[in-house]
């Protein structure tokens, strides 16, 4: 029997594609997605101002298909990390920040990398597949505060980039009227600059970017991340200077600091010519040891010293604090073990 079509993920323009093929009223589109995104429907059976002939049409060729968590763990800071099962034993991980009346959901985009930069236990990984728009936001619908998240960060395992369709016909959708109506302004998401889908997400999307550097200097930063090779981070900041960040929508940099690697003040001077006339601002964030690295993390003495250097620079730069490490879901430590058990 043939699999049946998901249509858990689909954009209104999609679902009004899929009701002209099934010949059903032109309406009945922004009631499956009312249904889908805003009342949270898990069959078609509870579409009740949808005919029940029409209901039976759709069940016969299409799905409703969530993915749940399998388990979940909590950090003694409170923050939780969930554990997606995505078939053929891939694994995906989420995790939900609290802060005060805040709820931040860090999602995933691909389960594994394809980047391998060295100080990334996702990229220790490897890849193993891109993730669809309606697995994207199933970490969204199906975690215990589903309702409550106010932001969301794809800084999660895998590039957003590497997988920009699904990446933003997810963004479509949590953003529209016709389904979750967040506001752009409270989703971030994150990319070590892949130029060509970059270019698509500032042209097509109104949220807000953020730059993983870890580096101003080239030679170094291809030693940290690979993709530097190809996409060069001169390159990279000279096309995000030709878009207008005066507005509501943010660029911001995430710059993980190595003892002794990047953390002196060559560096933090070199990112500020570097950032010379981008409205833009540092978020820097101490590095989580992990397995058969030799990188170690700079002193918090030593990351103070970098943000009081970036901001007499004219950067506002912050400190990010570090969350859920005791259960491995801080920064860069995001990873699936259990696909190899």
């Amino acid at each position: 029997m043939d699999k049946k079509d998901n249509i858990f993920g689909k954009t209104l323009k999609e679902v009004q594609e899929l009701c002209r093929f099934e010949g059903l009223p032109p309406f009945t589109a922004k009631q499956i997605c009312s249904w889908l995104y805003s009342k949270n429907a898990h069959s078609f059976d509870e579409m009740t101002n949808i005919s029940i002939t029409n209901r039976a049409q759709l069940s016969e060729k299409y799905s409703i298909e969530r993915i749940k968590p399998t388990s979940v763990s909590k950090s003694k800071d409170g923050t939780k990390k969930y554990l997606f099962p995505m078939g053929d034993n891939r694994f995906i991980e989420a995790a939900m920040i609290p802060d005060g009346e805040r709820k931040t959901l860090c999602l995933s985009s691909q389960a594994g990398c394809k980047m391998a930069c060295t100080f990334c236990m996702t990229g220790k990984q490897g890849f193993q597949s891109n993730l669809s728009s309606g697995e994207i936001l199933s970490q969204f619908t199906e975690i215990e505060e589903a309702g409550d998240i106010t932001n969301i960060v794809y800084m999660g395992m895998g590039e957003p980039m590497d997988n920009i369709d699904p990446v933003l016909t997810s963004l479509e959708i949590l953003t529209s009227e016709y389904a979750y109506a967040m506001s752009p302004k409270r989703i971030t998401v994150s990319t070590i600059g892949v130029i060509p889908s970059m270019k698509r997400f500032l042209d097509e999307s109104k949220c807000h970017l953020a730059i993983s550097i870890h580096s101003p200097f080239a030679e170094e930063r291809t030693r940290l991340m690979p993709v530097e090779k190809k996409y060069p981070i001169h390159d990279i900041v000279d096309l995000l200077k030709s878009y207008d960040f005066s507005g509501q929508r943010r660029v911001s940099f995430e710059y993980i600091m190595f003892d002794r690697v990047n953390d002196d003040a060559s560096h933090s001077s070199a990112l500020a010519r570097l950032l010379t006339d981008l409205n833009t601002r540092i978020n820097l964030i101490a590095f989580h040891q992990i397995p058969g690295s030799l990188l170690k993390g700079s002193p918090r003495e030593k990351m103070e010293i970098f943000q009081s250097q970036l901001n007499k620079n004219g950067i506002i730069t912050t400190i990010r604090k570090s969350r859920g490490q005791d259960i491995e879901a801080a920064c860069g430590l995001l990873s699936t073990k259990e696909r190899l058990k």
